[in-house]
């Protein structure tokens, strides 16, 4: 069985959890765009749903497919998100952002009663760092922030090297927020919450891909079955 055809088995259990009447909150990159496909087919059928997406490629694609989609200024509190994850812990830790929609992901998952993240099972780790943090950053005083992150990562036990993401052209990459992304390499980040608060208290940075406390479950599909973490409630 191929890498996407586990997302798909995990896209398809977290379909499962999903009723008439709910309001979803519709992750970004590969699992996740499993998750929009199969949820259309289901809307097709006749399923009543309101979404809100956390990136302008997840809104394309859900309008393709004809799914209600609305807003969070118009819906702001959602039933349950369903998004894909970079990295994620035992304790339901997670790194996101490598589709560089993790301000809008984190700001629809706080939003939402529920976050269950949908991944293959090699983005089960023991502890995080392995995968990049991006960190999303104003493009003012870029250099003044790249030097507070770095100290912000030493001080938090988690030094490493900063990249600047670009696009396959060399260009700087924009999220859709008009931000850069600063690609973290600490290898492991023994304190995450430490981190965090560090990076959060920088004026430059937009928001980080450490989501602490927001997930309330992980569906992750592996050759032996699916692992479920945490309450699917």
């Amino acid at each position: 069985m191929s890498p996407d055809d586990l997302k798909k088995q995990a896209a398809a259990r977290a379909l499962e959890l999903v009723t008439p009447g709910m309001r979803l909150g519709l992750g970004t990159g590969s699992t996740a765009k499993h998750f929009v496909d199969l949820l259309g087919a289901r809307v097709a059928e006749g399923l009543d749903v309101l979404c809100v997406s956390t990136s302008e490629v997840t809104e394309a694609q859900a309008r393709a497919l004809a799914i209600p989609m609305s807003t969070l200024d118009e819906t702001p509190e959602l039933d349950l998100t369903i998004d894909g994850a970079d990295e994620v812990d035992r304790e339901l830790r997670l790194i996101k952002g490598g589709g560089a929609a993790l301000l809008r992901e984190k700001i629809v998952a706080a939003a939402s009663a529920r976050m269950v993240v949908i991944a293959d099972d090699t983005k089960l780790v023991e502890r995080l760092g392995r995968f990049p943090l991006p960190i999303e950053v104003v493009p003012f005083g870029l250099e003044a922030t790249r030097r507070a992150v770095l100290a912000a990562m030493a001080t938090a036990g988690a030094p490493g090297e900063l990249v600047l993401r670009r696009r396959p052209d060399g260009s700087i990459l924009l999220t859709d927020g008009g931000h850069y992304i600063l690609d973290a390499h600490p290898g492991v980040i023994a304190d995450p919450e430490r981190l965090a608060a560090a990076l959060s208290a920088i004026p430059g940075v937009v928001e980080h891909g450490l989501f602490l406390g927001l997930a309330s479950a992980a569906i992750l599909a592996g050759k032996d079955g699916l692992i479920v973490l945490g309450n699917l409630g």
